[in-house]
């Protein structure tokens, strides 16, 4: 059978499940197959807690991990048999994890999931823990897509710009000739999935509907645009150390209604793209969103009035659905591991140069 099939498991800063593919890496990447395995409640919320300083948190990470290292376990079972495949067929799962904290100003970033566990459940060679090589390299460690991204989006004659909307919202731009530049813009789903959980008890605004009955806030707004991270000069990445829900109350009267503060979110996380784009990648002729917030109508919508002399559209465009991007992405990083070659682009996260990404657990 052929060994050229490489599943990737991505879970991101949304904290809302994981995005599982299989592909086929033998010349184009290919995918095969996809599967989604949603977080328990309980798991989400504990993973959330973590991202705060608490008592015994050793214990608790390595608790977390194990329990995570089962689920994508489970998520890899039920990719297979979705897929009709064997573990045999598969030559390595490449596994991003759960980021739990990242602060490359400080050195490190931490993504959990037990590897070895991980290995073990499935039988297959786990490649996982790519960001913090790059960061010892003297990077951010973040993004890491943009490599993939231009893999398979780059096209001669045209210069592209693709648009992942998370957790937090990063661009790859892909000129027609010379470098490739990325970086995060800010927060994509976060600052809303959050609102949104707490004054609506839903994971997500589904649509943008609920952003639709609001107003934007202008006050409030250019109080979200003044932070410091969204004028600053990449390379630069973000998270939730940056974006939260503390930050934002402390910019709050506490007599806003909470459609409009909501509407004003989506106006954060509109503008922190646009701008992103107008300053350093302002001769694009073509933006495709991806990831989660590429469904938010409201949101395209927005984006379609700001950026009206470029063509907006999705990766489903470029033959990649919009929800799995990511997920390939860390299947060709764990392709790239295993024959020793580079995951990472300089110029994107600011390493000291082309690095090796990623640490190997053998089946």
């Amino acid at each position: 059978m052929q060994q050229d099939l490489f599943i990737g498991l991505m879970s991101g800063t949304s904290l809302d499940g994981v995005d599982a593919v299989v592909v086929s890496l033998q010349s184009t990447p290919t995918l095969l197959a996809t599967h989604v395995l949603p977080y328990p409640d309980t798991l989400r919320q504990a993973l959330l807690a973590l991202h705060e300083p608490s008592d015994n948190e050793l214990d608790k990470a390595a608790r977390l991990a194990n329990q995570l290292a089962d689920l994508y376990a489970e998520t890899v079972h039920q990719l297979l048999a979705k897929a009709e495949l064997p573990a045999s067929a598969i030559r390595a799962i490449g596994c991003h994890g759960q980021t739990v904290r990242h602060r490359p100003a400080d050195g490190y970033t931490l993504q959990l999931v037990n590897a070895a566990r991980l290995a073990e459940r499935c039988g297959i060679t786990v490649v996982a823990d790519f960001r913090s090589r790059d960061i010892a390299a003297g990077g951010q460690g973040a993004p890491l897509v943009p490599a993939f991204h231009a893999g398979i989006f780059r096209q001669a004659g045209q210069t592209r710009t693709i648009v992942n909307i998370g957790g937090i919202a990063n661009l790859t731009y892909l000129p027609d000739a010379g470098p490739v530049l990325g970086f995060d813009c800010g927060p994509g789903n976060m600052l809303m999935d959050a609102w949104v959980q707490r004054h609506w008890y839903q994971h997500y605004d589904e649509g943008g509907l609920l952003a639709s009955q609001g107003e934007i806030l202008p006050g409030l707004l250019e109080r979200l645009l003044s932070h410091p991270f969204l004028h600053a000069v990449p390379p630069k990445s973000a998270g939730r150390e940056e974006f939260n829900l503390a930050w934002l109350d402390g910019l709050l009267t506490g007599h806003e209604v909470p459609a409009d503060v909501l509407r004003t979110l989506l106006e954060l996380t509109a503008e922190a793209i646009v701008q992103a784009i107008r300053q350093h990648c302002p001769d694009t002729q073509a933006i495709y969103l991806c990831g989660g917030g590429a469904h938010n109508r409201m949101l395209q919508s927005v984006l379609t009035r700001k950026l009206k002399d470029m063509k907006l559209g999705s990766t489903d465009e470029l033959g990649v659905g919009v929800d799995w991007v990511e997920a390939m992405a860390f299947a060709w990083l764990g392709a790239q591991a295993l024959e020793g070659k580079p995951g990472n682009l300089p110029e994107v996260t600011g390493a000291a140069g082309p690095r090796v990404l990623g640490g190997i657990y053998p089946a």
